[in-house]
């Protein structure tokens, strides 16, 4: 029995040299279009500068908040002492603490009806909606003619039917939802509560304001509460014989006039200032150096793909 044998493998060697060709081509190409790279970077870093000085600085101010404990003598406690009696009396007491009211301040400072009240009541639709620049040396808003007029004191901006010439609530709401920022520190408790705007003033007012209305309020929905309950366990009291359901209603009653009480004389009804917001002396945007970069490093990749498609594409016309 005869055995062929098969021919041996041959190793072919592995030819780096079209790698090396390749690369020493593509920096060849990269060389001859310095020109054009270092023209269209040029090009691309001057653009970068101009965009970023076209821009308005923006200041932000910041107020850091810790939530005021609300249990002694308020609804929260009235709760948790005859929640029981009150539910077999027929009335609803809202119960939790302290981060229940956190959460109510911080739901009812983002709520369209509370933002569109603070707009009115305070009068800032215009430095909301039509301010474009702050002037350093006078320190007053530029407000822009196209939208606000203020010799007529009117709005002329142009819109598109049915949007109204002046701004509407929702609209408001929408453009200061964006200038508000709040974050809550699940850890700490602390609420931090900042505006951005281009005058430093009006951003610090506007912290200030907030600050102060959502603590008003909140009182007023407490004190309107505890009216409520008192009036309605002052019902309970003459609608039944029992001593001792009259006592516990009578304890109810004097818990929740405690509660008005306290709300009336708490100036920091919802949240105690723990660093008040103060006029920023430096902008917080724009980050015009980053821009400045992230525009010249752009322009450099987009000149070097430049050169190399452009090359490659003489190439391919040539060689046809």
């Amino acid at each position: 029995m005869s055995h062929q044998s098969l021919p041996a493998a041959t190793s072919r060697p592995v030819d780096f040299a079209d790698d090396e060709i390749d690369l020493r081509e593509l920096f060849a190409v990269l060389w001859t279009g310095k020109y054009w790279i270092a023209g269209l970077t040029s090009i691309a870093a001057i653009l970068s500068v101009v965009y970023a000085l076209s821009l308005t600085n923006i200041y932000r101010s910041e107020a850091l908040l810790a939530p005021s404990s609300m249990d002694g003598g308020g609804i929260g406690g009235l709760a948790k002492q005859y929640g029981g009696l009150a539910s077999l009396a027929g009335i609803s007491l809202p119960g939790g603490g302290e981060m229940d009211k956190t959460a109510l301040a911080l739901a009812v400072i983002k709520s369209r009806r509370f933002i569109s009240d603070f707009i009115q009541r305070h009068d800032i639709l215009v430095p909301l909606m039509a301010a474009d620049g702050w002037d350093q040396s006078t320190g007053e808003l530029s407000i822009d003619a196209d939208i606000y007029d203020t010799g007529s004191a009117t709005w002329v901006r142009a819109v598109r039917p049915p949007q109204p010439v002046q701004p509407s609530g929702q609209e408001a709401h929408v453009v200061f939802d964006a200038l508000l920022s709040i974050t809550e520190d699940k850890k700490s408790g602390f609420v931090s509560l900042s505006i951005a705007h281009y005058s430093p003033m009006v951003a610090q007012q506007w912290v200030t304001w907030l600050v102060e209305d959502i603590n008003n309020t909140l009182r007023a929905q407490d004190v309107a509460e505890a009216e409520n309950s008192i009036a309605y366990l002052k019902t309970q009291v003459d609608a039944t014989s029992l001593t001792d359901l009259q006592s516990r209603f009578f304890e109810m009653i004097q818990s929740q006039t405690e509660t008005i009480m306290l709300a009336k004389v708490r100036e920091e009804y919802a949240f105690k200032t723990v660093d008040p917001a103060v006029i920023p002396e430096q902008k917080d945007k724009p980050k015009r150096a980053l821009i400045c970069l992230l525009g010249t490093l752009l322009g450099g990749m987009l000149s070097v793909l430049w050169v190399l498609i452009r090359h490659y594409a003489l190439n391919r016309d040539r060689t046809r």
